[in-house]
C-alpha cells in the first residue's frame, strides 16, 4: 500500500471517531497515530489531513452542502461524509495534491470501507467540488491546530513533534 493511501486511511479512521465522539476524540490523536504506524511521513501526512479537515470543517461542510443538492449531511453515511470532508479539504486547501488524486483516493476508500454505491456517490460529489474549486483561486491554510495529548492547542507542526515514532 502506498504511504499516502495508508495515511488517508489512518486519517479517515480518526475523523470517523471525531465525528462520533466529538472533541473528546482529540485526546487520543497522538496515540492513534503512533499505534497505526511507525512511519513518520505517514503520521505527518495523516496529521495534516486530520487537523486541516477538523479545523476547516465549517468551510468544508459549507462546500459539501452546496454541491450535495437534496442531501442533508446528517443523513449521509458517516464514512462517506468523512471521506468527502477529507477529500474536499485536499481539493480546496492542499495545492500540492492534484485534485484528481484526491478524488481517486476518496473513491477507492469509499469502495473499500463503505457501501457498493459509495464510489459513484463520492465521485459525483467530488466532481462538483472540483468544478466549484476551479472557479476560485487556490486556498492554502496558513497553519492548522490540533490538541496535544496534554490538552493544549498546538499548531500541526508542533504536534508532529509529540507523536512517538
Amino acid at each position: 500500500m502506498r504511504r499516502r493511501t495508508k495515511a488517508r486511511e489512518i486519517a479517515l479512521q480518526f475523523l470517523y471517531q471525531l465525528d462520533l465522539r466529538g472533541e473528546a476524540a482529540m485526546d487520543n490523536l497522538a496515540e492513534h497515530l503512533g499505534f497505526a504506524t511507525k512511519d513518520r511521513d505517514v503520521q505527518e501526512f495523516s496529521l495534516r489531513l486530520i487537523s486541516g479537515t477538523k479545523d476547516l470543517r465549517p468551510e468544508v461542510d459549507e462546500m459539501l452542502q452546496m454541491v450535495a443538492k437534496n442531501w442533508d449531511l446528517r443523513r449521509m453515511a458517516c464514512l462517506d461524509r468523512n471521506i468527502l470532508r477529507m477529500a474536499i479539504f485536499e481539493i480546496l486547501y492542499c495545492s500540492d495534491i492534484p485534485p484528481n488524486v484526491s478524488i481517486n483516493e476518496a473513491i477507492d476508500m469509499g469502495k473499500k470501507f463503505s457501501t457498493a454505491n459509495s464510489g459513484a456517490f463520492i465521485n459525483g460529489i467530488l466532481d462538483r467540488v472540483k468544478v466549484e474549486a476551479d472557479k476560485k483561486p487556490g486556498q492554502e491554510p496558513a497553519v492548522t491546530t490540533a490538541q496535544s495529548p496534554e490538552g493544549e492547542l498546538q499548531d500541526s507542526r508542533e504536534l508532529e513533534d509529540d507523536i512517538e515514532a
